[in-house]
């Protein structure tokens, strides 16, 4: 951890009284939250009219508008001085901005993971984060955020799991529509990604999805619809293929993207996803990236000049672009954002905002006989946050002055303890500023009143550790990190440059290297500080070598094994040799790779020392555990298990993790669980602990935030956005893997929870689930009197609106926040096609001890509406209706039939 500075307490929460929790987000250009926060809020100046870019494209030839629909490079749009457009960067996210290039100096601010923000169930907070996200975006020159994701938790077997919101298109949709709020305010593009079906990894470049079109429109474009009308201003194409046809040729790009939702914005492609000439130009797809993409250079013109495709096609693509330009403030006449309106947020503030997220998203799955927050009846009790403390040798002083036992003692456990896993792996990861680990978080807080021991017990990392400033020097500076060297084919130094890690992606300070230079080179010192069998390991595609002391240990060629770009570009291949070291002895370490078109230029150093005896290590970890008065074991999943590019084989925790949890939990009856995963895993120890917490990717506040959590000092605020299994095998979760290139959605509209209420089976947790540190009661629903003829007046937009309110009481001893949640059934069973009731609103209310408030729960017309196929149109679903109010899916205690 890099040692942070002081960190105020978390905000304290809002007076209590009748909360409502239920007011839309604001349009693009209205205030999201706090500016001390980074909201990055602004005003947006006025766009074109039509008229004037009708006149600006009229100022462009043929060639111009073909160059202007392709990027400028991996991340930068073209620019066309003739019409006053510069060029605009673009940066992957969705938890942090990487900025165009992938530097490891170029840090970033890490959000926690999306499916933890849809976990918050909290607009308002949501809003904030795209606020600073939209500031990141403005201290790195960048004009397009490729984020949010809105693909559905088809199944937790998908690799980008973590970087979706939830299984429910609602919850989906709403937390979709704060963040690009939020981001768009500060005068930055939101992208509204992978439309659509691109709920999972095996074989995402070339599956054919075959979705019907009832469950295409209730579910996977839904969250896609609300974007729309939360006034997105860009949307990404899939990959994939859509019902026989690919995405970024798909007719769905017109209708009902374009026609009947009115999107006004720039589709962009997947990056690499336009493979065609004239079917992608004709389709309503209108930037094709990275670029230039060759079948939209000189071919598109030929199509369009041979009449095979219409300039008009081109000329509204180009509109898109220019209105696009104007928004984010790169086309001369328009300013978009208010200059300084997205300035930098003071590094303190930005800190409590992300440490206040990781406590909001975090999930109290079990909690019995209230061991959380952890006090003096579990014998460990941290001061207030914020609080200055005495040092741990005062303390120790004054126990021996007064002569009384040693203070209080907290084991933390587990592989994921000291390492925290703040984000996924794949394009959506970025270089932290820093990261607080669980372990230095709960040290920081019990600084001076307990005692913290760590034993690691198990070890999950299974590619090379890339070397870091802390075990390695530049040979030629001598400065920590390492020597990148770049190479003509002779082997003539070409360019040089210091780095702070062994995994370089692309080259630092002279990106345009890559397209002269044959191989790259990094070299670096070590003293290794035990003696032993260390691996060491180069990364690469093509040929690679690596010597240590000039004695070579690899020389080999490696073919790829995958063309996706995560696999290339981000994580290709390694190999690995063993080599005996003696501790304090320097090792002059120097890896090489070719390179070769199309292999990328990824490469990396890496060496790990000999490993430990897992048997011991977690008997190390159990005979602390059963020596403290609290034990906190942390485990889960890494980046290199959940990422981009691959879906999970298995939702088991990797290694021998549930060994060690039920090997700590029978040592000591106090022990807490924290599981560190993006997404669900297989819990069989669940019921044999008291403590479990859910805290997904937490980002770089991980530590704090969840040291605010198990002390009390912040209330665990996450709900669950996906239903959780307790073991994968029976579970009703559909396959990730296609069949002939041909993947079914069979379940049709049935996931989540509905698709477990329907098999009849029973989860570990239901979607909605989360425990606080206090109780509720429902005492009361009531429905409004305009239900019936708003339901039977709406229009097929679905937008009319109603409130239904819902009373609640604090039953507990403390004040608190709670998620109220309506479902909808309908039909004489509850639901028409037994799918069980659906979400239809939500709403966060707060109260003290003894205190009743009410919820205003927005439920919109089109929860009562399905899709018709055959008269492809929303009609309304058939009466009767129930609406049901409780805080999960499967608690729903009160209910109150509708008039039909």
């Amino acid at each position: 951890m890099i040692t942070p500075e002081p960190v105020s307490a978390p905000a304290p929460a809002p007076a209590p009284g009748r909360g409502t929790g239920t007011a839309p987000r604001p349009p693009a250009g209205a205030e999201p939250g706090p500016s001390d926060a980074g909201s990055g809020a602004s005003d947006v100046g006025p766009g074109p009219s039509d008229a004037e870019l009708d006149a600006l494209v009229a100022k462009l030839d043929l060639s111009a508008k073909v160059r202007l629909l392709s990027g400028a490079s991996s991340f930068r749009t073209q620019g066309e001085p003739a019409v006053g457009l510069r060029a605009m960067g673009v940066s992957d996210g969705p938890a942090g901005v990487r900025g165009e290039r992938w530097d490891e100096r170029d840090t970033a601010l890490v959000l926690p993971s999306p499916t933890a923000l849809a976990a918050s169930w909290d607009e308002d907070l949501v809003g904030e984060l795209g606020g600073l996200l939209a500031a990141e975006a403005r201290r790195k020159h960048i004009d397009i955020l490729l984020a949010p994701t809105l693909n559905l938790h088809r199944t937790p077997a998908a690799g980008r799991h973590f970087e979706c919101y939830s299984e429910d298109p609602l919850l989906t949709g709403r937390i979709a529509a704060a963040y690009i709020g939020g981001v768009q305010a500060g005068g930055v593009a939101a992208t509204a990604k992978h439309y659509v079906a691109n709920d999972s990894e095996t074989e995402r470049l070339t599956l054919d999805a075959r979705v019907d079109e009832r469950t295409l429109r209730e579910l996977y474009m839904a969250p896609f619809e609300t974007a729309v009308r939360a006034g997105v201003w860009v949307v990404m194409s899939a990959y994939n293929g859509v019902n026989g046809v690919t995405m970024s040729e798909s007719p769905l790009l017109a209708e009902p993207l374009k026609g009947s939702w009115g999107f006004d914005g720039v589709v962009v492609s997947d990056w690499g996803a336009v493979r065609s000439t004239e079917a992608a130009a004709l389709a309503a797809q209108d930037l094709s990236m990275p670029g230039p993409n060759p079948l939209w250079g000189e071919p598109l013109e030929a199509a369009v000049r041979e009449g095979r495709v219409p300039e008009a096609a081109l000329d509204d693509k180009v509109r898109r672009i220019l209105r696009l330009a104007a928004r984010v403030g790169a086309l001369e006449g328009f300013p978009g954002a208010v200059p300084g309106a997205a300035a930098p947020p003071k590094p303190g503030a930005a800190r409590a905002l992300l440490r206040r997220a990781v406590a909001a998203a975090t999930v109290l799955l079990r909690n019995e006989g209230g061991l959380l927050p952890l006090g003096p009846a579990a014998g460990v009790e941290g001061p207030a946050a914020g609080t200055a403390t005495a040092s741990a040798d005062d303390a120790d002083t004054e126990a021996g002055a007064a002569g009384t036992v040693r203070p209080p003692r907290i084991a933390v456990l587990g592989p994921n303890a000291a390492a925290a896993r703040v984000q996924g792996g794949g394009s959506a990861a970025v270089f932290p500023v820093e990261v607080v680990s669980p372990l230095d978080g709960i040290r920081d807080a019990l600084a001076g009143t307990a005692e913290v021991v760590h034993a690691e017990g198990v070890v999950l990392t299974t590619r090379p550790t890339p070397l870091h400033p802390g075990n390695s020097r530049d040979p030629r500076s001598g400065e920590p990190g390492v020597l990148v060297r770049y190479l003509a084919a002779d082997g003539t130094e070409i360019h040089a440059e210091h780095r702070l890690s062994g995994r370089i992606l692309e080259s630092g300070d002279a990106p345009e290297l890559a397209a002269t230079a044959a191989a790259v080179e990094v070299s670096a010192r070590i003293t290794p500080d035990v003696t032993g069998e260390w691996r060491f390991a180069v990364v690469g595609l093509g040929a690679v070598t690596l010597r240590a002391d000039e004695e070579t240990l690899i020389d080999t060629y490696v073919a790829p094994e995958s063309r996706d770009p995560t696999y290339v570009h981000v994580t290709p291949s390694f190999r690995v040799a063993s080599r005996q070291v003696t501790a304090g002895r320097e090792l002059l370490l120097v890896a090489t790779r070719h390179w070769e078109a199309d292999d990328g230029f990824a490469v990396a150093l890496a060496a790990d020392p000999p490993r430990r005896d897992e048997d011991e290590s977690i008997a190390e970890a159990v005979a602390l555990a059963r020596d403290a008065d609290v034990a906190v074991v942390v485990v889960g999943t890494t980046d290199e298990i959940e990422s981009e590019g691959f879906d999970r084989t298995s939702l088991a925790l990797p290694g021998r993790q549930d060994e060690l949890v039920a090997a700590v939990a029978a040592a000591n009856p106090r022990t807490v669980v924290i599981v560190n995963s993006g997404g669900p895993v297989e819990l069989p120890w669940r019921e044999s602990v008291p403590a479990v917490l859910l805290s997904w990717f937490p980002g770089q506040e991980t530590g704090h935030g969840l040291a605010d959590v198990l002390l009390g000092h912040a209330e665990p605020g996450g709900r669950l956005p996906t239903t959780w299994a307790g073991l994968a095998e029976g579970a009703p979760l559909p396959s990730t893997t296609p069949e002939d290139g041909v993947l079914p959605y069979g379940e049709g509209p049935y996931i989540g929870h509905r698709a477990w209420r329907r098999a009849g089976a029973e989860p570990a947790y239901w979607f909605g689930h989360g425990l606080g540190y206090t109780t509720w009661d429902y005492r009361r629903i009531e429905l409004p009197d305009d239900l019936a003829r708003t339901v039977e007046s709406a229009g097929e937009d679905g937008l009319a609106e109603v409130r239904v309110r819902v009373e609640v009481r604090n039953t507990g001893s403390r004040a608190g926040r709670e998620v109220v949640q309506v479902y909808l059934g309908t039909g004489p069973d509850g639901d028409h096609d037994n799918g069980g009731p659906r979400l239809a609103g939500f709403a966060a209310v707060r109260a003290e001890p003894g205190q009743d408030v009410v919820a205003e729960v927005r439920v919109t017309a089109r929860s009562f509406q399905r899709w018709s196929t055959a008269e492809g149109r929303w009609l309304r679903r058939p009466a009767p209706y129930t609406l049901y109010a409780g805080p999960s899916a499967d608690r729903l205690p009160l209910s109150a039939p509708s008039a039909s």
